[in-house]
């Protein structure tokens, strides 16, 4: 069985108040009641045909409904989340005005078993988070690439 891959972009920027990451809290039933630990990098899985940055900027483009803003990313490298899918997110600094979100949306069995299948939300909602809060709010897997946003941001003298 091939291995899951999956390829995102984080977006961030300067905020009066600081650096501020866009994140998402995941659509549909499994997530509906939880906060901590429940929201993404805006990402999606691809296949062999289709290289791990293409997939970044198509998967933001799916999950949130606008494109991704202009601007050069940066490479934030690969992370393997508990579930064994490996994770690339690149950065880039831009704002993004989350009045025009229309996120992307799947359709999935629910209840499981009931034959009925219900279309969710992609992303139920965003948010610009200074991040140490979007730390607490993302799943485990994906907050080592907050820490290496940071350590560019250092290097590039913007911290």
């Amino acid at each position: 069985m091939a291995e899951k891959r999956s390829a995102g972009l984080l977006l961030h920027r300067t905020a009066p108040t600081g650096v501020e990451v866009l994140i998402g809290h995941m659509g549909g039933p499994f997530w509906a009641r939880r906060d901590e630990a429940a929201w993404s990098i805006p990402k999606g899985e691809y296949g062999p045909d289709e290289t791990p940055e293409a997939a970044a900027l198509r998967e933001f483009e799916e999950e949130l409904g606008l494109p991704a803003p202009e601007g050069t990313p940066v490479p934030l490298g690969e992370s393997r989340q508990a579930n064994g899918k490996v994770v690339t997110v690149w950065a880039l600094e831009a704002d993004l005005d989350l009045a025009g979100v229309v996120p992307g949306t799947f359709t999935m069995e629910w209840p499981r078993g009931s034959g009925v299948h219900q279309e969710f939300p992609e992303l139920d909602r965003v948010a610009w988070l200074p991040p140490e809060q979007a730390a607490v709010k993302l799943v485990a897997g994906q907050r080592i690439f907050l820490d290496r946003l940071a350590a560019h941001l250092k290097d590039a003298g913007r911290t």
